[in-house]
């Protein structure tokens, strides 16, 4: 699964404290495991529980993952898209709840 990155998502990642940013990378492997899985399956596959990750209600094709409710509020927006070489995640947004305003 490749990645890729809107400049908001780089604007706003850059803006988070460090410890922020290392705790966002640390769940990283789990998510790319997860992504692959839900790329191969989709009818089948089930987001593992702590990676809070499911479709935005009010934003259709942007998925969101609470990756901490506190210390920090740790939220994240993604979608996936596809090209000639598969599908990848675009990450959207990065933050706290304020993101979902503008995912």
């Amino acid at each position: 699964m490749k990645f890729e990155r809107t400049d908001q998502f780089v604007a706003d990642f850059n803006a988070l404290p460090a410890a922020h940013r290392e705790a966002f990378r640390a769940l990283i492997p789990a998510f790319h495991a997860a992504a692959e899985s839900y790329a191969a399956d989709r009818g089948a596959f089930r987001w593992p529980a702590a990676l809070r990750v499911k479709p935005m209600v009010s934003a259709r094709g942007i998925w969101e993952m609470t990756w901490s409710f506190s210390g920090p509020d740790g939220r994240a927006t993604f979608e996936f898209v596809t090209y000639d070489d598969g599908i990848r995640v675009r990450w959207r947004r990065i933050g706290t709840h304020k993101i979902y305003k503008k995912p």
